[in-house]
């Protein structure tokens, strides 16, 4: 008969064998994938599910008019009167072919920035809302780093490749998924951002009604699988093809960034990429509670006034302050969650209520994600002198009286 023991060791085997499996099958759909950067992102959290080079910093051409859009939305207005520069009419192909002196409404550019990708309606927003392209790029930049970005640095409102005393226009594919996880869920603007980028075809005039432009919408991968909600392809001689793209599959958000992903005549690649991470995403990563709410023992005080008399020794019950756990996130099969309680075995009196006396950290995969504190629930006195003759005092007069 087969003991429990055999049996807890063969379970053991079976689960690291499953688990070696497993980290083969991630290896291999990396190995297999035509980008040089790539980044499979739970867009609630930003955390990388799944990467290649993930941090490594590339340019990104078009993709980086995500990031265009989302500042015209929460700066600009739809109605504003967008009049095109000689800059403007500059810009090389893909463009609108506006004219200079021309004027637009800032809502009818974005559907042309984004959905035909026209690199001089870019620069015209650009101008009209920061007053140079420059200063454009500072608010590129410090939008990517309140966003959390730490490595990516925007030149150019339409993604050509540039370079400034900051250094070239790029990203990494990690960042670009941050900032695409913005756009679709935490910007004030995110209802109007996925509106745009989900429109199949437009058409508008320019201000005075002039002349018929249609755009028509290039993010073939919409229709490529359900649930997606965003993306954006971008393609240049030093960038490759590149794309950032957003699902969203039942109560969960994956976000795919691709840079890099082949040059012609490989313009598919990218959607291959897409699909490749996107069905990983949504096999192996589920939402779960996976911290423990800990248990706090009472602390003993030393030197504290007891409610139990003279000669009771004093502890306190301590509590967990703010948020009990995270909650729950998206894990993934061999995702290990831990919590690390820091608590210590006594107190010195006088101890106050609400004074923090400890920390709950939670950690997943090593890596800490969230903490709160542990304080004291009462308010322990100091056992002094003056407080023991004054409690003998009154046990004196209770015994004679």
């Amino acid at each position: 008969m087969e003991t429990t023991q055999q049996k807890e060791s063969v379970s053991d085997a079976q689960t690291a064998q499953e688990k070696e499996t497993r980290e083969q099958e991630r290896e291999q759909l990396l190995t297999r994938l035509y980008a040089r950067s790539a980044a499979l992102v739970d867009a609630d959290s930003g955390r990388v599910l799944l990467g290649k080079e993930e941090h490594v910093m590339r340019p990104m051409a078009s993709t980086t008019k995500i990031m265009t859009c989302i500042l015209a939305l929460e700066k600009g207005n739809p109605k504003d009167l967008v009049t095109a520069s000689a800059n403007a009419v500059a810009q090389p192909k893909v463009h609108l072919g506006m004219h200079e002196g021309e004027a637009f409404y800032l809502g009818d550019l974005l559907y042309s920035l984004m959905l035909e990708s026209h690199n001089d309606s870019a620069v015209a927003i650009a101008e009209h809302l920061a007053g140079s392209v420059p200063q454009f790029a500072r608010w590129m930049n410090e939008k990517a780093e309140e966003i959390g970005c730490t490595e990516a640095h925007f030149v150019t409102p339409n993604g050509l490749d540039g370079e400034d005393v900051g250094g070239v226009h790029s990203i990494s594919a990690a960042d670009l998924a941050k900032i695409m996880s913005y756009c679709v869920l935490r910007s004030p603007k995110a209802a109007e951002f996925l509106a745009i980028t989900q429109m199949p075809a437009y058409s508008f005039s320019d201000a005075e009604g002039k002349g018929n432009f249609s755009c028509s919408n290039h993010n073939a991968f919409l229709q490529m699988m359900d649930g997606v909600i965003s993306g954006k392809t971008g393609f240049t001689g030093d960038a490759g093809y590149c794309y950032v793209g957003a699902l969203q599959s039942e109560d969960r958000t994956f976000v795919v960034a691709l840079l890099a992903c082949g040059w012609p005549n490989n313009k598919n690649y990218k959607w291959t990429d897409t699909r490749k991470l996107m069905e990983y995403g949504m096999a192996h990563y589920r939402y779960a509670e996976v911290w423990k709410i800990p248990e706090l023992s009472k602390i003993p005080v030393e030197n504290g006034v007891s409610q139990n008399g003279l000669f009771g020794k004093a502890a306190v019950e301590v509590e967990i302050k703010g948020k009990e756990s995270p909650g729950k996130i998206l894990v993934g099969d061999d995702d290990v969650a831990e919590e690390k309680t820091e608590v210590p075995e006594k107190l010195d009196a006088p101890v106050k209520s609400g004074t923090p006396v400890g920390q709950i950290t939670y950690l997943l995969n090593g890596e800490k994600w969230g903490s709160c504190q542990a304080v004291v629930k009462e308010t322990v006195r100091r056992r002094t002198f003056t407080w023991i003759a004054m409690k003998m005092c009154e046990m004196f007069y209770q015994f004679n009286f």
